[in-house]
């Protein structure tokens, strides 16, 4: 049994602590509290014979390790490589053209990896949502302090591939090194780079499984829309370009919500990514068909798909978690610099849902809520504690006002 006294308890599914305690077996959370002068801990669970350690860890707020919904870590060899654009299609064009040059050697991809895994530690995060059009980095984050899930993307607009391609890749997967820590599924790229029926395969693979969460890139840029009401557009003239149009497609003359709703795409799995451009009526559809948003703020911004309208997303009744994206739009993997840009944009949201979409949100949309996002009994110990001045007043503001990597620490 060890027991951690801080100023602060943070347990993100009740209110903050102050002079509290989070006591931790083998690697779980037997309880928390308040440390009251004089007043015996009340613990469940632990033999009377187990030793105890007491550790008092000063001015930090502990609170449950973030969980990074939505990033690319594939692409992070490519930080700083991409140049922001004003058009999001132009930003996927410098993408393409990027990748299909490639890096120096497959090594330089690895390391860029194995670093960018170990930032998102360093900044307090513990369960990543990874989107993977390769499988570079199934090793790796299985190798390490992380937990995962990667959604092996697919990419094709032609009907006639769709079959083909979710064999190919259910099998790519089945061959996969296993790791207690890692989880594979299935994704969708978005609306204008996959076919309908497509989706629908990727959808009836998933059916087999008993949970397996899928993800979306949906309402990302104003061109999107142009493209499913209209037909036409920036998205186009793209896969007209790449030789990837399929000239039986049909435009559905709707916003992208209803769109992939009439293929049976959105249900309580999907994590549908960023949902800048959606209106109130795509929202409120997400949200009765219990589908997650991840939102990304900083990398929207870059891309040159505008702010997200976060006030939108919680108004609408959508459960909201929060991504980085890629090194190859945003500085950094800092959770916590989302969390402050998220301050920025909805200075009226109260900071405890901002720090639930960054913690319990994000797990429940990976489908680990039963051992990430909040300290409760039986959950994960799996807790960082954050520095925090010793008169703060609101500590959960203070939690999304922008944390930096050297004010985190591990509690085991």
């Amino acid at each position: 049994m060890q027991i951690f006294n801080a100023s602060r308890i943070v347990p993100v599914s009740a209110s903050p602590i102050r002079d509290g305690w989070v006591a931790i077996d083998r690697g779980r959370i037997v309880s928390f509290g308040e440390k009251r002068s004089g007043a015996p801990r009340a613990f469940s669970g632990p033999p009377a014979h187990e030793k105890t350690t007491e550790t008092d860890l000063g001015s930090v707020a502990i609170m449950p390790a973030l969980v990074n919904a939505h990033t690319h870590l594939e692409l992070s060899w490519m930080r700083g490589a991409v140049p922001t654009q004003a058009r999001f299609p132009d930003w996927i064009s410098s993408v393409i053209a990027l990748r299909r040059n490639g890096p120096a050697d497959a090594r330089s991809v690895q390391s860029a990896i194995s670093d960018a895994i170990g930032a998102c530690h360093r900044s307090g995060t513990a369960l990543v949502g990874d989107v993977a059009n390769t499988m570079a980095t199934v090793k790796p984050l299985g190798q390490s302090p992380l937990h995962a899930v990667i959604f092996h993307e697919l990419i094709d607009f032609k009907n006639a591939h769709a079959s083909a391609l979710v064999e190919q890749a259910l099998q790519r997967l089945s061959v996969q090194p296993t790791a207690p820590n890692v989880r594979l599924t299935l994704a969708a790229h978005a609306p204008y780079s996959v076919s309908p029926l497509l989706f629908r395969r990727i959808k009836t693979a998933l059916s087999r499984e008993p949970f397996a969460p899928s993800s979306v890139h949906l309402g990302e840029s104003a061109e999107e829309l142009v493209f499913l009401e209209e037909g036409r557009g920036p998205w186009r003239s793209l896969l007209e370009d790449l030789g990837v149009w399929d000239p039986s497609w049909v435009a559905p003359s709707c916003d992208p919500a209803e769109y992939l709703d009439r293929l049976g795409f959105l249900d309580d799995r999907l994590v549908c990514v960023h949902g800048v451009h959606l209106h109130d009526p795509a929202l409120q559809r997400l949200a009765r068909r219990g589908s997650m948003l991840v939102t990304c703020p900083r990398g929207n911004r870059l891309t040159g798909v505008g702010a997200p309208p976060i006030a939108a997303f919680y108004a609408a009744g959508l459960r909201v978690a929060v991504g980085t994206d890629s090194l190859a739009s945003v500085p950094d993997l800092n959770l916590f610099s989302e969390l402050a840009e998220l301050r920025r944009l909805a200075p009226d949201i109260p900071a405890r849902l901002l720090l639930e979409s960054a913690t319990s949100q994000g797990a429940r949309a990976l489908g680990w809520d039963t051992d990430f996002g909040t300290i409760e009994a039986g959950r994960s110990a799996r807790l960082i504690a954050v520095q925090v001045p010793e008169n703060c007043a609101d500590v959960e503001e203070y939690l999304v006002s922008g944390i930096q990597p050297e004010q985190i620490s591990w509690i085991i």
